[in-house]
């Protein structure tokens, strides 16, 4: 590929020698350290590929920044698929060179590699976060989509790019046409958030919203590129684009020369993973480089399955970054040969990850960006072991602000720190309370029911904090079965998970006398309960809601069955409580959903 102007590369390249002693004498191993200092660089970026090839073929060992005592020697499985590699399109070499030299820096930073404190104390070992998300577009998209588009022709520069993408692409393309001067065409899923479309119309580019996922945006693309004769900017399936993305890991081994046990990349179309396994399996082939996709959009794992490209049925659109149907050719190519193996995570882990990124540096990563986090994690839980370093890229935090209700709702779930149960219990007064005075100290963090027929058993869909996870909750399970309740487990439970838990309730058609209030009571271990016990037993609870959403006041919906008569002596004991409340009797959305009596 062309170099263009070596002035403009990524970085300055300086040259040192390190020493380590191995087997009782002292080796020299010859290595390269990238800087951004702004000296002259001292070689051509096409003779430092191949003095990297002459390295690790006369060492067998080569390494970016000093070279660890744990650094292990290129293996013979590694040269074996390099070979391989060779007959069927670019080699490790022609990526290695591309990566070198590949047009980046114009627009992306080097992103930090930070350490997660409080999640390495917590799994046990030392875990670090590639910072992608704070790129000029908060993604790693604009290193390949500059990459690419900085080599184009003055005439194709001209007729202007375009691209399909679900967001992030699509953004890094509209950055680097912007920056070149020339006219980009962005077609966009109809299902990309706002955000995302907000941002590129921002950045200048023509926006076009075609489809509901990748492949149907792809598809209009492909058509208004012959129509408008303009080039298609590949997202992921372009070996430019898959350069600019592998700088990613040319970064991670210059910031991390210690041990490195395994790097986990996420993936869509696979642009990224093949571009930072390429590079790292050149110089570092010792590192283990793990996919992680999600468990309803594993397109890439299909695809390895098969051992072709395959087209999936659906996919599923919470990570809506890695929404991909079809892997690319060529990602398939460097990913089949080159990854340790594909990781697959559910929604919750996903919603756990972004939760653990935001406990450890304050900032939000968006589902897909978090989705490499949650392989590393499960990787761990499962018994991944060893001394080096777990690296984890966080790839982007373009993320709608409203779906963070569902992230706060899903994470303790994931993180298995939530356990939802259906609990069934007999329906007449005092039950309710009783059942709360069993779970004693436990922090309960939701509570729903409804009152639905007195001949029949009540249903309460009860969660519980955990903090031992899967084995508390089978203890907590099994505790409240020995006190006679029937329990169902919802924890993975999608349709209760998204959909029931909102829903519990409906009218009581045999409820006359029945008062709605809204209460707000401090926080803290037991105010549930003593709420509870304030109401006097004579007065039934018809109706009630809870969901405790982390505030230091707890909001409670509550249905309460009081005669007229002893209505003003109801109120009396309300204000006794002294907790804030209001009637909501009259209110519409009551009458309309909850009441048996409906507005006339």
């Amino acid at each position: 590929m062309t170099t263009g102007n070596v002035t403009n590369t990524a970085y300055d390249v300086c040259s040192w020698y390190s020493t380590s002693a191995s087997a009782g004498a002292v080796r020299s191993t010859r290595g390269l350290a990238w800087s951004r200092c702004g000296r002259p660089i001292h070689q051509e970026p096409m003779e430092l590929a191949d003095d990297l090839r002459f390295d690790r073929e006369s060492h067998g060992q080569i390494g970016i920044g000093p070279v660890s005592d744990h650094a292990a020697p290129f293996g013979v499985m590694t040269s074996r698929k390099r070979e391989q590699m060779s007959n069927s399109g670019p080699t490790l070499n022609d990526y290695a060179q591309s990566i070198l030299t590949a047009r980046v820096y114009d627009v992306a930073i080097e992103s930090p590699l930070e350490p997660m404190t409080r999640l390495s104390e917590r799994l046990g070992r030392p875990v670090l976060l590639k910072r992608e998300d704070l790129q000029p577009v908060f993604s790693f998209k604009l290193r390949g989509a500059y990459n690419k588009i900085v080599k184009l022709d003055p005439r194709a520069r001209e007729r202007g790019v375009i691209c399909a993408s679900a967001g992030n692409h699509a953004q890094g393309v509209a950055l680097a046409a912007g920056k070149l001067g020339i006219p980009a065409t962005i077609v966009m899923p109809r299902t990309t958030p706002t955000i995302k479309v907000e941002a590129v119309k921002r950045l200048g580019g023509d926006v076009v919203l075609h489809g509901d996922t990748f492949d149907d945006a792809q598809a209009r693309a492909r058509e208004l590129e012959v129509e408008r004769g303009q080039t298609f900017v590949h997202p992921f399936d372009d070996p430019d684009v898959i350069a600019g993305q592998g700088t990613i890991g040319l970064e991670i081994l210059r910031q991390h020369p210690d041990a490195i046990e395994a790097v986990f990349v996420p993936i869509g179309g696979g642009g990224l993973a093949a571009g930072v396994t390429a590079f790292i399996k050149f110089l570092r082939p010792s590192i283990k480089v793990i996919g992680v996709e999600p468990s309803d959009a594993a397109s890439m794992a299909a695809a390895v399955s098969a051992g072709e490209t395959v087209l999936l049925d659906q996919v599923g659109l919470f990570a809506d970054g890695v929404a991909v149907r079809r892997v690319g050719t060529e990602t398939f190519r460097l990913c089949n040969d080159l990854l340790d193996e594909i990781i697959t995570v559910d929604i919750d882990a996903m919603c756990a990850a972004i939760k653990d990124i935001f406990d450890d540096t304050r900032s939000i990563a968006e589902p897909s960006g978090a989705l490499a986090l949650a392989g590393l994690k499960a990787y761990v839980e499962r018994g991944g072991i060893g001394s080096g370093g777990l690296i984890a890229v966080n790839s982007g935090a373009n993320l709608n602000f409203d779906r963070l209700r569902t992230i706060a709702d899903r994470a303790e779930v994931g993180e298995h720190r939530e356990a939802l149960l259906a609990v069934t219990v007999p329906e007449k007064p005092g039950s309710y309370r009783r059942f709360i005075r069993i779970l004693g100290s436990r922090a309960v963090t939701e509570f729903n029911y409804r009152y639905a027929n007195g001949s029949m058993p009540a249903q309460l869909f009860v969660g519980i904090a955990l903090s031992r996870g899967e084995t508390e909750k089978k203890e907590v399970i099994a505790f409240l079965e020995d006190e006679g309740y029937p329990i169902l487990d919802l924890s993975d439970n999608e349709m209760a998970k998204t959909h029931v838990r909102y829903m519990v309730g409906g009218r009581a058609p045999n409820l006359q006398n029945e008062l709605l209030y809204r209460f707000e009571f401090p926080e803290r271990p037991g105010a549930l309960m003593k709420f509870l016990e304030s109401l006097a037993p004579e007065w039934n609870i018809s109706l009630f809601h809870y969901r405790n959403h982390g505030a230091d006041y707890g909001r409670i919906l509550a249905g309460v069955e009081v005669d007229p008569g002893e209505r003003a002596r109801f109120v009396s004991a309300l204000d006794a409580l002294r907790y804030p409340y209001w009637e909501e009797t009259e209110n519409p959305a009551y009458r309309l959903f909850l009441s048996g009596q409906r507005n006339t």
